[in-house]
């Protein structure tokens, strides 16, 4: 009897642990070991209510995949069209999607929903590109589309972060304080496309969406505006916005003199700068700059003094001069190439505004660049509009390091400083040799626009250098 009851309680004992692995078994998802590795996205095979349905009363759309799927939550992976004031909600469990929209539906309105990235495959990651589902509360499905592209006008170049947003409101106020009713993202050639729109006027912006809230917040945000209103039952897919920002972010620096209560140091005192001296040598095309941290107070021509030579002989020829900011002081001459400089800086030179100044004497020694450290250059450029008043501009990520005006369609240097450039044109509507940007609010105005040239050119020292370039190349 004591025999069958051990043998009873140990058959018991396996069961509840057999029963155990096999439940946990069923409680986890696991992905298959060996074979090929998984490269197709989820396929939608059922969508609840069916795509581009009529007559739909329903918030909650219920679609059935292939496979087991994961979901990315977020406003940037999912854009629901007309864009609704409270965000609907995602839920996932095996192969079905639930999306529950939350706002009240519109009547007579046609709605989209972009996945964008959205679904994904569970083992690999795959991620179900262009899935995109459509249905209309009333008796039939808008159709009509709008289409154009964004280009940041300063450079030229594609931002794709960028949003493109309709409204119907007219006014100003309505990009700071109004939700967009449509929503396009950009691709990676800047385009954008609005598909499924009533036969209505719209006012189009681009704007980079800071916080999430598709609202335009500061001047330092980059936007773009249509001068009049589109229309969607025309034909728009010419149409190029040029994105802007009104206004430089400034960041603030720490203001190291603010505590009045401790005695300044010597050190605390000595006013800093820098040079834009290259290996301590001086550009013979460029003036010599001193680079300052705060903008200068006064300044002192008379102690700023050059000096040639070994022998210091002076340099009379001399001309000083600030910049706008007051951050920056120049020095130009006629510079000797492959001589010896010395630039004096004698005590009390100059001051900035927060009080520092030249403590002691400074001489600065460098030597010029010779002409054979430059390059030749002649290039030829086809397809340039005179008529727009071209200036073509030399960069290096994404810097202007020189721009010239272009009254012909050839530029020749003999003496160019060496190195790759991106090259760009800028279209300088009021000829002041300088890109300026626009204004929304206010008296509106276009930022000038700039034509990014895809071609990279590279200036080799003691080379000529020939190129011809189509600008209008891709």
């Amino acid at each position: 009897m004591q025999k069958v009851s051990t043998f009873f309680w140990s058959l018991l004992a396996v069961s509840c642990l057999w029963i155990s692995q096999l439940t946990t078994g069923c409680a986890n998802i696991v992905p298959p070991q060996g074979g090929p590795r998984d490269t197709l996205p989820p396929r939608l095979i059922k969508v609840i209510p069916a795509d581009s349905s009529t007559r739909v009363n329903t918030r909650t759309i219920q679609l059935f995949f292939d496979e087991y799927i994961e979901v990315q939550q977020g406003q940037d992976n999912l854009i629901v069209s007309p864009i609704p004031a409270i965000a609907p909600v995602i839920e996932s469990k095996l192969r079905d999607l639930t999306l529950k929209l939350k706002d009240s539906l519109l009547p007579n309105t046609t709605y989209s929903i972009e996945f964008l990235n959205t679904v994904k495959d569970f083992t690999e990651g795959n991620v179900a590109k262009g899935l995109r589902y459509v249905f209309s509360t009333g008796n039939y499905l808008d159709s009509l589309e709008l289409s154009g592209s964004v280009v940041v006008a300063e450079t030229g170049r594609i931002d794709s972060t960028l949003l493109v947003i309709l409204h119907k409101d007219s006014t100003d106020s309505a990009l700071i304080k109004s939700r967009p009713f449509y929503l396009s993202k950009l691709d990676k050639n800047g385009r954008f496309r609005f598909r499924n729109l009533p036969p209505d006027r719209f006012y189009i912006y681009a704007l980079k969406d800071e916080g999430g809230t598709r609202r335009f917040a500061k001047p330092s945000q980059l936007m773009a505006f249509a001068d009049e209103p589109v229309f969607s039952d025309r034909q728009n897919d010419s149409l190029v916005l040029l994105a802007f920002a009104a206004e430089t972010e400034v960041k603030a620096t720490p203001d190291i003199t603010t505590d009045k209560s401790k005695a300044k140091t010597e050190t605390d005192k000595r006013i800093r700068y820098q040079t834009n001296l290259s290996n301590n040598q001086q550009d013979i095309l460029t003036s010599l700059k001193l680079l300052f941290d705060s903008p200068l107070e006064k300044w002192n021509s008379d102690s700023i003094r050059l000096f040639s030579d070994s022998t210091y002989t002076p340099v009379d020829s001399l001309r000083i001069s600030e910049d706008s900011t007051k951050k920056v002081l120049q020095i130009e001459t006629a510079w000797l190439e492959g001589n010896r400089y010395h630039l004096v800086l004698t005590k009390g030179a100059f001051s900035d505004s927060s009080g520092k100044t030249l403590t002691k004497t400074d001489t600065l020694h460098f030597s010029t660049k010779r002409k054979s450290d430059y390059g030749k250059i002649k290039l030829r450029l086809r397809g340039l509009d005179l008529q727009k008043k071209p200036v073509l501009q030399w960069t290096q990520n994404e810097k202007v390091i020189r721009s010239a005006s272009l009254t012909t369609a050839e530029f020749t240097d003999e003496l160019f400083v060496p190195g790759d450039y991106q090259l760009r044109i800028l279209y300088d509507a009021n000829g002041n040799g300088r890109w300026d940007t626009g204004q929304f609010f206010g008296q509106r105005r276009q930022p000038e626009k700039v034509q990014a040239i895809d071609k990279k050119i590279s200036i080799k020292p003691g080379w000529s250098n020939e190129y011809e370039i189509d600008i209008n190349d891709r």
